[in-house]
């Protein structure tokens, strides 16, 4: 028997789940009935509002995280722009922050579970710091942020990772779930779900397999782009010392909470450098800039989840003001005053 996990939160996708559950539920039709999917939540039973106009839709179980089987994550459905309580970025950070990202990473760890993803739900996971370093997809207005996670974006229909299956777009869910009917069950099963819907499944489902496109492989991080053949650019100051050198406190209002940050910020040689504390944890920043009196900087944070943000602040006497950005989110402001002035902190 294969078992099957969908997902529902707060806010999700009705399509995202919907038309999976339909494929599935087809294919127990055609398999007799060796399919066997429910709704779930991360809490147990309850009636979960969608994001569509407040549809409420009963889910009947608990996510177990270790059943053998699918796992089905759907997206969010929400306003795309802005940082509003029911903007698409919110609906996905509250998510985020339950048992949720707890019990999918759990799933990831097993060999005998499936965990798909639809449309944004790869980007909850990723969010949540689950999809670091692993090829994924999601809706293309998010796929700036899915790299900003540690992700990498691959612009397919549906992405193939091993035990993780994410697809793109609203509609892919259809695509998704048809394809692992076909992974499971065997091209049959699956010829007679599309018969049924009068649905084809689309495009070419990308592996990491075969031959590679290329000989020049690039990492994407953020905006920036490297090539093995290049070495990371180094930006200089011209000036023997800036209006941010010091040690800085600082804030930044996210979508889903304040993050405070310390900032360590120098210049040596020429050259703009600095380190980012954040809790236990300390890190260089990266790639960072001054021209015409801001300072830009790409920076890695953990919490309140995982982002790979561009800062680009400025300084007024001991005052420091910007934003930090990643993807589709909306920008988070940056407050920041000097605790501590020096030269030379690196």
């Amino acid at each position: 028997m294969l078992t099957v996990q969908i997902v529902l939160f707060d806010g999700f996708d009705l399509l995202d789940a919907i038309a999976p559950y339909e494929v599935f539920y087809a294919a127990a039709m055609n398999a007799d009935n060796a399919v066997s999917v429910e709704f779930v939540t991360a809490e147990g039973p309850r009636q979960v509002a969608s994001g569509t106009n407040g549809l409420m839709i009963e889910a009947s179980g608990r996510l177990n995280p270790v059943q053998p089987g699918f796992i089905l994550v759907p997206g969010a459905s929400g306003v795309v722009d802005g940082d509003s309580y029911h903007s698409i970025p919110a609906i996905l950070g509250r998510a985020m922050n339950t048992e949720l990202t707890g019990m999918i990473g759990q799933a990831l760890g097993r060999s005998d579970m499936v965990v798909a993803t639809v449309c944004g739900g790869s980007l909850l996971l990723a969010l949540g710091g689950l999809l670091e370093g692993r090829p994924a997809v999601t809706h293309h207005l998010g796929m700036e942020l899915l790299g900003a996670t540690g992700a990498i974006p691959i612009s397919a229909r549906i992405v193939d990772a091993g035990n993780l299956v994410s697809g793109g777009g609203v509609t892919s869910g259809l695509d998704v779930a048809i394809y692992l009917v076909e992974r499971d069950l065997g091209p049959r099963i699956a010829h007679a779900v599309e018969q049924l819907f009068e649905f084809e499944r689309r495009g070419t489902v990308w592996k990491e397999a075969g031959l590679a496109v290329g000989s020049n492989k690039t990492v994407t991080n953020e905006a920036i782009t490297i090539t093995a053949d290049e070495a990371p650019p180094k930006y200089s100051n011209n000036s023997k010392a800036s209006v941010f050198d010091g040690e800085w406190d600082t804030v930044i209002a996210t979508p889903v909470g304040k993050l405070q940050v310390r900032l360590f910020l120098s210049t040596n040689q020429g050259m703009i450098q600095g380190r980012a504390a954040q809790g236990n944890e300390t890190v260089e920043l990266s790639n960072p800039e001054l021209k015409d009196n801001t300072l830009t900087w790409l920076l890695r944070i953990t919490k309140p989840m995982r982002l790979n943000l561009k800062f680009e602040v400025v300084a007024e006497g001991d005052h420091m003001s910007g934003t930090a950005k990643a993807g589709m989110l909306p920008a988070s402001k940056l407050t920041g005053r000097r605790v501590k002035s020096t030269e030379v902190l690196l």
